[in-house]
C-alpha cells in the first residue's frame, strides 16, 4: 500500500460537453464526483482546482471573459441564415498589457457562434450552400465602433462554410466575379472571383490587430480541408460537397491572384468552413491554437506543475482531439509526473491511441446503452460518477498516514 500522507492535488480541466454541459458545470460535476469517491476510501478531501477550458468554440468568450477581465457587451446581428438576433462579445474597456506591442491596447473578443453558431439554426434544415458568416462581421464592427485595437475571434462551432466571406462583407469587402458582378453569399456561390476588392475595407479594420482562434489545423483544401473534412457537420450532402469543394478552390485562386498571398495549405485555414482563408491576408490575421490560447490565459501550467491527476474532456473523444483541441493542450502542460484522464461523452479511441497520445486512459460516461437524449439529460450526473470511478482508480492501493 502507498501512504497518502497528504491531500492528492487534482486539476479538473474540460472542454464543454457539446450542447450539454458548459465547461465549467463539467468542472464542477469532476470535482463533486473525486470528492465524494474520497471521502468514501477514507481519503482526506482532495485539494481540486477548476480549471475550464476552450479551444476557440464554444464557451471559450465565457473562458476569456473571466481569464481576460473583459466587460461583456451585446449588439443586434444575423444568425447565419440571416435572421435577426443579439450576438454576445467582450471589450476590456480599460485597456490590457499586450507583449507583442509592448503597450496597453483595447482588446476585443468575439466568439462567432454568437451570430452564426449551429444551435440558432437547429430549428430549420441545415442549409450549407447559402448560409453565411455576415453576422460575425456585424459583431466585428460593433467591436471597432467601441474602440477595439485588437480583436479576438474564436471561430469554432460556426454554422455558414462560407470562407469568410459574409464576414468580410460586413466589413466592406467585395468578391466579384469575372464580370464585376458580386457574389451571392453563402459557401455554394457559383463562379470564380476574380479578385477580392478589399480597398473598402475601412483602415480601422485593417489597422488594427487580428488573432483568430482555431480550434483544429486543417488547411483550406485537401482531404482534411474545409469541404472533405467539415461539410458533413455543417449539413453538406456528397453533392453539396463537391459544390463547396469547387466554391473553396474558386476562393483560394482569388486569394492566390493577391501578390505574394498563397495561404491554401496553412495549418487553420481550413478552420470555420475556410475562414481564416480570407482574413490572413486581407486583415494581417494571425492564426493561433484556440485551446493553447485559453490554457495560457486561465494559467493552466502553473496549476498542473504539482497535481497528481489532471480530469479533462470533452463530448467526444476521436481524433479530431489530438489536432489543437483541449485535450491535447492539458497533455502538453501536464508534467510527466501528473497522470492525465479523459471524460467523455463517447470515447472512439483505443487505449493504444490514448496512451501514445500521452494519457493514461479515456472514460466514457455512458453506463450502458442509452440513447444520446438521454446522456445529454443527465450528463452532469454521468460526468460526476465517471470522475469518482476515476479517482476510485487512481486511489486504489493508497492508504491514509496515520
Amino acid at each position: 500500500m502507498t501512504p497518502l500522507s497528504r491531500p492528492l492535488k487534482i486539476v479538473l480541466a474540460p472542454d464543454s460537453l457539446k450542447g450539454s454541459l458548459p465547461a465549467a458545470e463539467a468542472a464542477l460535476a469532476m470535482s463533486a464526483g473525486v470528492r465524494a469517491a474520497a471521502a468514501r476510501l477514507g481519503h482526506p478531501a482532495p485539494v481540486t482546482v477548476l480549471a475550464p477550458l476552450a479551444d476557440g468554440g464554444e464557451g471559450t468568450l465565457d473562458a476569456l471573459l473571466a481569464a481576460w477581465g473583459a466587460e461583456p457587451r451585446s449588439a443586434p446581428c444575423h444568425d447565419a441564415l440571416g435572421r435577426e438576433r443579439r450576438g454576445r462579445y467582450g471589450i476590456s474597456v480599460a485597456g490590457a498589457a499586450d507583449p507583442v506591442v509592448g503597450t496597453t491596447v483595447v482588446r476585443g473578443v468575439l466568439e462567432a457562434a454568437e451570430a452564426n453558431g449551429l444551435p440558432f439554426v437547429a430549428d430549420l434544415p441545415l442549409q450549407p450552400l447559402t448560409a453565411t458568416s455576415h453576422g460575425v462581421g456585424e459583431l466585428a464592427v460593433a467591436l471597432l465602433d467601441d474602440g477595439a485595437e485588437e480583436i479576438l475571434l474564436c471561430i469554432g462551432g460556426a454554422a455558414p462554410p462560407d470562407g469568410g466571406t459574409g464576414l468580410l462583407s460586413a466589413l466592406g469587402a467585395r468578391f466579384p466575379d469575372a464580370g464585376g458582378r458580386g457574389l451571392p453569399p453563402g459557401g455554394g456561390a457559383p463562379g470564380s472571383p476574380a479578385s477580392i476588392d478589399v480597398p473598402r475595407l475601412p483602415p480601422r479594420a485593417t489597422g488594427g490587430r487580428w488573432r483568430i482562434a482555431a480550434d483544429v489545423d486543417n488547411p483550406l483544401r485537401g482531404t482534411r480541408g474545409a469541404a472533405a473534412g467539415f461539410g458533413p457537420q455543417k449539413g453538406a450532402t456528397p453533392a453539396d460537397g463537391a459544390v463547396r469543394a469547387a466554391a473553396l478552390a474558386y476562393l483560394a485562386g482569388g486569394v492566390r491572384a493577391s501578390p505574394g498571398v498563397d495561404r491554401v495549405q496553412v495549418p487553420g485555414a481550413g478552420a470555420a468552413g475556410g475562414t481564416p482563408a480570407v482574413l490572413v491576408p486581407f486583415l494581417g490575421a494571425e492564426i493561433v491554437p484556440g485551446s493553447t490560447l485559453v490554457a495560457d490565459a486561465v494559467g493552466l501550467a502553473a496549476a498542473l506543475a504539482d497535481a497528481d491527476l489532471v480530469l479533462t474532456g470533452e463530448g467526444s473523444f476521436d481524433s479530431q482531439s489530438l489536432g489543437g483541441k483541449v485535450v491535447q493542450a492539458v497533455v502538453e502542460n501536464a508534467p510527466g509526473s501528473c497522470a492525465v484522464v479523459a471524460i467523455a461523452g463517447r470515447v472512439q479511441l483505443t487505449a493504444a491511441e490514448v496512451q501514445d497520445a500521452g494519457l493514461a486512459a479515456a472514460f466514457s460516461i455512458a453506463p450502458g446503452p442509452v440513447t444520446l437524449d438521454e446522456l445529454i439529460l443527465d450528463a452532469a450526473a454521468l460526468v460526476e460518477d465517471a470522475a469518482a470511478q476515476v479517482y476510485g482508480v487512481f486511489g486504489a492501493g493508497r492508504t491514509v498516514r496515520g
